[in-house]
């Protein structure tokens, strides 16, 4: 999805050509004429759906020096690019002290505002992640954090929010990773019990026969190799949240334990003489349908009961594909940060290539897609040739390869072959058999060599050297394949 801009003007012949100018580049606009007309649309239930702000300083009763300062006092932390008639340092000073992270001087060229926008994305998409990522580590993760613009996942914010007034037992349910784990911390961080310990638990991860010490603890020689005593998670959830992954695959003797800890509010660590109080609020997360376990007798009905108090339905990232682009330029955000790469945005290619994939992986998938991305870039801006994987999976979209460059005076006396795009398969998902039989050698090597063409991008030296075969071997192989339009001489070759 694209980008929306709010452009503040009071001028209408100035708003019109904004207008005119943001949508050619790709962007959805929104126009107030007065700054109290922007700041009703900015403190109203749809103003997270704005990604940058262009606003005119000179304006009647509000002007855009007042607007700054209402953003800041509401807490407002979407970016500004100010506009003014004249470029002095002292009002581009004003401005930058009172929020603004950019100006620009009317009238303002297209590629001039672009590029101040596209930086504009990229900062306020990294200080989202930054406060993301600090308000999780201090247990203070809120609704702001998990600003939407889709209807269905606003639904469920307005219902968490309903919850996280009370003390009542949550069950998140949902897909693997569409951010169950997130929207939990969310209700501790506006709840009461902001800023106390919230405890995770993956049920699915713990041996069986090691569940009852992990979440209810043990005292020192409970049992063979129990060398010291463990207070176990629930004690140490005490005060705050314990969140309970995957409750689904809790063993059966383990549920009965779980049922009386919530019931009595007081847990029996093993070899315990005595039960230890403790006050916790409990939400439980699951990818499966518990109902459809109780009826197999894969969970108890009476846990299944004390858990699903409050059920909140998380909706997959392929129901919510307005928040496609914002997650995608927060995440870029951040690896390009922790990789040291100056990556100023995504292509609008990209972002619609992303956007119409149905990430079965959902916001997990997204993430790790996008951190390949990263480490992949060659250039200042993501392309569909960091998505590999992905176009391979779309219809309507190849795997771009550049043509390889000139490697010595040989290849410079020779034209070099034209590689043939062709979609590339996800390797990490190579099918060994097709049908009912195993796939050929020839077939399997044919598309092992289409994935490298797409990896290093079509630089024969160095698919060569990773494959492990000769240049020779290789361009003869692209022939035989299909992958090639003309071989190169055997002269070009072994002078290269």
């Amino acid at each position: 999805m694209t980008a929306t801009v709010l452009v503040v003007d009071d001028d209408p012949v100035q708003r019109r050509l904004l207008d005119a100018m943001l949508k050619r580049s790709g962007y959805d606009v929104v126009a107030a004429e007065t700054g109290h007309a922007a700041i009703q649309l900015l403190a109203g239930p749809e103003g997270d759906r704005f990604d940058a702000i262009v606003l005119d300083l000179v304006m009647p009763e509000l002007d855009g020096m007042g607007v700054l300062a209402a953003l800041r006092e509401r807490g407002i932390e979407t970016p500004v690019i100010v506009q003014t008639a004249n470029g002095s340092i002292e009002t581009v000073v004003q401005a930058m002290r009172a929020g603004a992270i950019d100006f620009v001087v009317k009238p303002v060229g297209a590629e001039r505002l672009q590029i101040s926008l596209k930086n504009a994305l990229k900062l306020g998409a990294l200080e989202h992640e930054l406060r993301h990522i600090k308000r999780r580590a201090s247990g203070t993760l809120g609704f702001r954090d998990l600003a939407t613009k889709s209807a269905d996942m606003a639904r469920v914010v307005r219902l968490a929010e309903r919850a996280a007034k009370s003390n009542i037992p949550i069950l998140v349910e949902g897909e693997s990773g569409v951010g169950k784990e997130v929207l939990a911390r969310a209700i501790q961080g506006s709840s009461d019990r902001k800023g106390k310990p919230f405890v995770t638990v993956n049920c699915g991860a713990i041996p069986h026969n090691l569940v009852e010490s992990i979440l209810f603890g043990h005292e020192k020689g409970a049992f063979t190799g129990a060398t010291e005593r463990h207070i176990g998670k629930f004690v140490e959830a005490s005060g705050g949240t314990l969140f309970l992954d995957e409750v689904g695959e809790l063993p059966l003797d383990a549920q009965v334990k779980l049922l009386r800890a919530i019931q009595e509010g007081e847990v029996d660590p093993v070899g315990a003489k005595k039960s230890v109080r403790v006050d916790i609020r409990i939400i439980s997360a699951t990818n499966k349908s518990l109902l459809d376990q109780v009826k197999a007798g894969e969970f108890r009905e009476d846990l299944y009961y004390r858990l699903n108090v409050f059920p909140i339905t998380l909706p997959p990232l392929r129901q919510r594909r307005e928040d496609i682009a914002d997650l995608a330029r927060g995440f870029l955000a951040r690896f390009a940060a922790e990789e040291g790469k100056k990556l100023r945005g995504i292509s609008a290619e990209a972002l619609a290539l992303i956007s119409g994939y149905d990430w079965p992986g959902n916001v997990r998938q997204l993430e790790n897609a996008m951190f390949r991305a990263v480490v992949l870039a060659d250039g200042d801006e993501l392309t569909i040739a960091e998505f590999p994987q992905i176009a391979a999976q779309m219809e309507g979209y190849d795997v771009r390869i550049p043509p390889a460059p000139a490697l010595g005076p040989a290849e410079a006396r020779n034209d070099t072959p034209r590689i043939i795009q062709m979609p590339v398969r996800d390797p990490n998902a190579l099918d060994l058999v097709a049908g009912s039989d195993m796939r050929t050698l020839d077939d399997l090597e044919r598309e092992i060599i289409k994935f490298a063409l797409a990896h290093y991008r079509g630089h024969m030296s160095e698919i060569s050297r990773k494959l492990g075969i000769g240049r020779s071997t290789l361009y003869r192989k692209l022939k035989d394949y299909g992958l090639i339009e003309a071989e190169a001489s055997a002269d070009e070759t072994d002078a290269a």
